[in-house]
């Protein structure tokens, strides 16, 4: 059927301003604020990367933000000579914002050969392939940036962060078009007479907009037991232990009679407080032990 008249809207279709709508972040403030959350997540890998290296920590270091594009960053990872290595894709936050993580493979049958008792020492051939065991290595070590990265941005909860894939080859993985700006991290694992290491990250700047679009925020609080006072460094910590016998008032006119030899009476309590840092920690009862005064504990809080 062939209506007699055009139809026409009935108004303007609304169309938003540019001009009027707020500027997100540039490029340079976004790459600030993942200056200041490197400097965070640089302190949270040096702790939680003691677990897979004998619960020593690490030297860990991190350089300054890179600008590039992501056909150079993966010509620069196949020229560097890692074709064996495990390339993963995170994904942040409920739109899956992605982030690229690496870790090269020797480094990692290193830290295989160091749990299965050896010096860390890869082997002269690398493997086409990691072993299992590499595999699982990688898998501990995806976890654990996930959730240090999620700290030090500040995510609400476990899971903000989540490995999505992984490859063997950043070919087969291709996280990001050729022509996309990124912004790539390396931190710098060092020990004591052992040959360094390092973990890479690379970020579009959609994700970086995704992250500080509206500011970075505080770090997360890590949720930490109590410390046990028969755990060290506190178990060996001298506390000065007091037990009050007497606590008499007297008026300031027999304070100032007073003369050597006098005896005042004293009366000692049924039950002595003892004190730490001025806090009543527990309560006794005065007797001997092996000729010396000595307080038993009747009541302890």
């Amino acid at each position: 059927m062939k209506p007699e008249r055009e139809f026409v809207a009935e108004r303007v279709v609304a169309r938003h301003c540019t001009q009027l709508l707020p500027p997100g972040p540039a490029q340079s403030e976004l790459v600030s604020a993942l200056t200041r959350t490197s400097e965070r997540l640089t302190r949270e890998l040096a702790g939680a990367l003691a677990t897979l290296l004998g619960g020593e920590e690490p030297n860990v270091e991190c350089n300054r933000p890179e600008r590039t594009v992501y056909s150079d960053y993966a010509t620069m990872q196949v020229m560097g000579h890692r074709n064996l290595g495990a390339y993963t894709l995170y994904g942040a936050g409920p739109a899956n914002n992605r982030i690229l993580g690496m870790i090269a493979g020797e480094a990692v049958l290193r830290l295989v050969d160091r749990t299965f008792g050896g010096t860390g020492v890869a082997p002269a051939q690398l493997p086409r392939e990691l072993p299992l065991s590499g595999e699982l290595m990688v898998q501990k070590i995806e976890a654990m940036l996930a959730a240090r990265l999620g700290a030090a941005l500040g995510a609400d909860g476990t899971g903000a962060i989540r490995p999505l894939r992984r490859e063997g080859h950043i070919d087969h993985l291709a996280p990001f078009a050729n022509d996309e700006p990124i912004v790539a991290l390396e931190f710098s694992v060092n020990e004591p007479g052992r040959a360094p290491w390092s973990i890479e990250m690379a970020f579009p700047y959609d994700t970086l907009a995704a992250f500080f679009g509206n500011g970075d925020r505080p770090p997360a609080g890590i949720d930490h037991p109590p410390a046990s006072p028969m755990a060290q460094p506190f178990a060996q910590v001298p506390l000065m232990v007091s037990a009050v016998l007497v606590d008499i008032r007297l008026p300031l006119a027999a304070i100032s009679a007073l003369e050597v030899g006098q005896i005042l009476p004293v009366p000692v309590a049924r039950a002595v407080p003892v004190r730490v840092g001025g806090q009543t920690i527990a309560h006794g009862t005065v007797g001997a032990l092996d000729d010396r005064l000595a307080v038993q504990l009747t009541h302890a809080f």
